[in-house]
């Protein structure tokens, strides 16, 4: 059974203390987030598209496609979620219905962003822009058809990639006017402009610290001094994942074994604990001797 408002859980989270986030890109990655110790877990929509489909993140994944691979990880961890919803997978009653399939697939929250679809990933160039009128009235219909009041909405402005700074500044206000719970400023280009930005949008930030991206590598510390409650490593656990194994494919080729690997390997016994293997096992064997009383109590 889902949560009934892991909403809520991340809100109290998120006012005792602000908190890292790592992507999850599978059920799998999820758990081992949770086994860490995390807070909570990123379904970062990069991490579906790449990890799950080997493609590019750039919207083409479906609904049904994405909310799948949601409920896999709901259902895998106890952690409350924050899940990617790109551009909302439509306008009107489709980015409604879209909200319901998440809310449904009990997640924490989701987070949309202002790009026009088909959207790019917010680190490169081609972005575009839909209205922060049209933005705005996409989280208000967000804030009023949510089943569950706590359900977090995190607004995500590409405007600093597009136009400039002081846009994606007065776009957070109007989303914020509008009812969004946290604002996401994507692809600022200095320390300088994080903290402007957080000096001048009072509001719950999150700030993403993806590599490789035009943002510069700052510590977790550093941005929760300048205020932001949320830091978010969306691809940081695929890129290790992925990094790992091109080195494991190119060492089984030349040597034709995985001898020397083992040892950075997980065990089984590692991967049978984190996916509760004892606990199906278990399951299986009291529903089998349940099954033995009735037949012979039947006789």
């Amino acid at each position: 059974m889902k949560d009934r408002s892991p909403g809520l859980r991340l809100r109290s989270i998120l006012k005792e203390k602000p908190i890292l986030l790592p992507g999850a890109f599978n059920a799998l990655s999820a758990q081992l987030i949770e086994q860490a110790g995390f807070d909570a877990v990123y379904i970062s929509g990069a991490g579906l598209a790449n990890g799950v489909a080997g493609l590019p993140d750039i919207g083409l994944l479906s609904l049904r496609e994405v909310v799948s691979q949601v409920n896999y990880i709901t259902d895998a961890v106890k952690i409350p979620a924050l899940a990617d919803a790109d551009t909302g997978f439509g306008e009107g009653v489709h980015f409604l219905r879209a909200l319901a399939a998440f809310e449904a697939a009990g997640v924490a929250g989701i987070q949309i962003e202002d790009q026009q679809f088909p959207k790019r990933c917010g680190h490169l160039s081609g972005k575009q822009l839909i209205t922060a009128d049209a933005m705005a009235q996409k989280i208000r219909a967000a804030a009023s058809h949510r089943q569950d009041p706590n359900l977090m909405i995190v607004a995500r402005t590409d405007a600093r990639g597009v136009t400039d700074l002081k846009d994606a500044i007065d776009r957070a206000q109007r989303y914020l006017d509008a009812g969004a719970d946290i604002i996401f400023p994507e692809a600022l280009q200095s320390e300088d402009e994080f903290s402007e930005f957080a000096q001048k949008v009072k509001a719950p930030l999150l700030a993403n610290m993806t590599e490789f991206g035009l943002s510069p590598v700052l510590s977790a510390d550093a941005f929760f001094a300048m205020g932001y409650r949320i830091v978010l490593f969306p691809m940081t656990l695929f890129r290790i994942a992925a990094g790992a194994m091109e080195s494991g494919l190119e060492q089984l080729k030349k040597e034709g074994s995985a001898e020397k690997m083992i040892e950075g390997m997980q065990t089984r016994e590692a991967l049978y604990r984190l996916i509760r293997y004892d606990d199906y096992e278990q399951r299986d064997q009291e529903m089998a001797l349940d099954r033995l009383k009735r037949e012979g109590e039947d006789r």
